[in-house]
């Protein structure tokens, strides 16, 4: 998934703008812009921080803004996530999906995506690559359900994943958990498509990809953090954790204190019980 921040400079003359994949745009501010399939027919739209529109691929747009700088969220929807959220199969491809051209799409599932894609870009993207390839096939997902032209029904499986898949990928995370995992090596250690593991894991665990190597990392910090040895910031590297502050962040999130807090508390836990044991 590519995202961009763009932004129209004021111009008194239209350009023309050729879109290669599909988009999803999302407006950052207030503003107006003048839109039109040709420079003979553009109209002029006003629109709201957070509202949307999808613009399909191989589409020329002329553009147009009276405004300073009107600055609009752009979010690539790459082919892989197409053909993978219009067939659960590995057989799909990005053709069998035709997305329409929509000037004000309302859907609240698709904002809330992209307002949690622009939130991950405004930090960063501390989260890392799983969580974005998550991000996209949950937005591709949900724009080839309301807003294809075509596509193929996105199948529906029943169970999860098998014992001996869930020990696998249980392993391939653990493996490598400090670098950057994506979805799609997720699904390849498994040999399914990125839509159908997605589904069978989340059946399988309760939990997305992205939460369970989230949780696997934690898991691995506690480990590492009741010792008095090592700095915070070794632990965050070697957990897979792009910054110490990312790290801090996260499992204050989920264990309610920082990782320095968890450590004193464990090492005056065992002081405690050392001394109770020498006195009985």
């Amino acid at each position: 998934m590519r995202v961009a921040v763009n932004v129209l400079e004021c111009a008194t003359e239209p350009r023309v703008s050729v879109q290669h994949q599909p988009a999803l745009m999302m407006a950052l501010r207030t503003g107006s812009v003048e839109v039109g399939a040709r420079c003979s027919e553009m109209k002029k739209f006003a629109f709201g921080a957070g509202e949307m529109c999808l613009v399909p691929r191989y589409v020329e747009t002329w553009l147009r803004t009276d405004d300073l700088r009107y600055s609009y969220l752009s979010v690539d929807i790459s082919d892989a996530a197409l053909a993978a959220a219009c067939d659960g199969t590995t057989g799909g491809t990005a053709g069998d999906v035709e997305l329409r051209r929509v000037g004000k799409l309302v859907d609240a599932r698709v904002g809330a995506l992209a307002a949690a894609v622009n939130a991950e870009r405004a930090a960063g993207f501390p989260s890392g690559r799983l969580f974005l390839d998550s991000l996209e096939q949950a937005l591709a997902v949900a724009l080839v359900n309301g807003f294809a032209v075509r596509h193929r029904s996105v199948q529906a499986h029943r169970g999860g994943l098998g014992s001996a898949r869930l020990r696998r990928i249980k392993e391939f995370v653990d493996a490598k958990i400090e670098d950057e995992l994506t979805l799609c090596e997720m699904a390849q250690a498994v040999e399914l498509s990125t839509a159908h593991f997605s589904r069978m894991f989340r059946k399988s665990t309760g939990e997305t990809p992205h939460q369970f190597l989230l949780r696997r990392r934690l898991e691995r910090a506690k480990l590492m953090l009741r010792s008095a040895d090592g700095r915070v910031m070794d632990v965050a590297v070697a957990c897979g954790f792009k910054s110490q502050q990312h790290f801090a962040q996260a499992f204050r999130r989920v264990c309610g204190i920082c990782p320095t807090e968890y450590r004193q508390e464990f090492l005056d836990h065992e002081k405690t019980d050392a001394r109770e044991l020498v006195n009985s």
